[in-house]
């Protein structure tokens, strides 16, 4: 037997499911903005600049003055 498109027990399954969905999603992408906030906040105190330099030295420095 082939349900209709109108079956509202389908709709309330396909309804439930989009919920669960949309919190799921939420859920991720605030994990992420912390997990992204954290590793800043970790950059920031180690000093770590954005482009890859990890010696923890000052961002004005050159390499004659790590010498």
């Amino acid at each position: 037997m082939t349900a209709s498109r109108n079956d509202p027990a389908r709709e309330a399954r396909l309804k439930a499911a989009l919920k669960a969905n949309i919190a799921r999603r939420k859920s991720q992408a605030r994990a992420r903005a912390q997990s992204d906030d954290a590793d800043e906040a970790s950059e920031q105190t180690n000093g770590v600049r954005e482009t890859g330099d990890s010696t923890g030295g000052p961002e004005t420095s050159s390499r004659e003055d790590r010498a």
